[in-house]
């Protein structure tokens, strides 16, 4: 394949706000800034949509281990005003969504794995069904 293979993601993803650059310096060296940002990381999503991200996460480290610089993964916070239209756009009702090269899409944790293959076949050149 000629060009890295886009995969986007739309996941309920954690969130963390930060001050601007020179802030967040500041904040650093004075000891402050990191107990607060792990907080709100660690807050920010119930428990059972943490276990999903962390699936998500885990499943996008194997494709990189897999396909290297062959992919390029893109996650979008389903609660974002992209992953509002991204979801829109691709019919995803339910997450998290994994959308291939714009065209191919595997809704829910369970379908990570089908999605995967996906992958590979692309990567590989196999003709679709």
């Amino acid at each position: 394949m000629e060009h890295p293979l886009l995969v986007e993601i739309i996941a309920y993803a954690p969130t963390a706000y930060y001050h601007c650059t020179h802030c967040e310096v500041a904040w650093r060296e004075m000891g402050k800034s990191n107990r607060v940002h792990e907080e709100q990381l660690e807050s920010s999503l119930p428990e059972d949509l943490q276990r999903e991200y962390l699936a998500v996460s885990d499943w996008v480290k194997e494709m990189f281990r897999v396909h290297c610089d062959q992919v390029i993964v893109k996650v979008i916070d389903a609660a974002s005003v992209e992953g509002f239209y991204k979801s829109l756009k691709y019919g995803a009702r339910r997450y998290p969504a994994v959308i291939i090269n714009g065209k191919f899409r595997f809704i829910g944790s369970q379908m990570l794995e089908p999605a995967g293959r996906e992958i590979a076949r692309q990567l590989s050149g196999e003709a679709a069904f």
